[in-house]
Parts: C-alpha cells; structure tokens; sequence
C-alpha cells in the first residue's frame, strides 16, 4: 500500500488523528506492506495509536488499515 500524505484531502486537520504522523512523523510519502498494515491495525484496535485517516483525493478512503 502507497500512502501519499500530499494526496490526502484531510490533511493538516486529520494528521493528529492518523497512525502515519504518530508513528513517522506524517513523511510526503510511505509504503507499507501486509505485515505492517497488520501491525498497525493491532495497535490501532488496541488503542496504542489512532488508525489510519487517509482519505484520497478521488474520495477512496482508506481507514483502520487491516
């Protein structure tokens, strides 16, 4: 998975909330693979860090990464 933080139309106001700022610190962009989805996917639903909050410009939204 690709996520382009640039891409994303909440960002700046749903950065806070997101798993990629937590974690890394919101880069342009970042790619993860299955494992690390799972990975945080089980934070998430833990309630360690937020999920994912990437909502794409074509309107995909891409949320609790699992």
């Amino acid at each position: 998975m690709l996520i382009d933080c640039d891409t994303c139309v909440v960002r700046g106001k749903g950065c806070p909330d997101c798993v990629i700022t937590v974690l890394l610190n919101s880069p342009p962009v970042v790619e993860i693979d299955d494992a690390e989805k799972a990975v945080f996917a089980t934070l998430a639903e833990a309630g360690l860090v937020p999920p994912l909050r990437l909502v794409a410009r074509d309107g995909e939204v891409l949320r609790g990464i699992a």
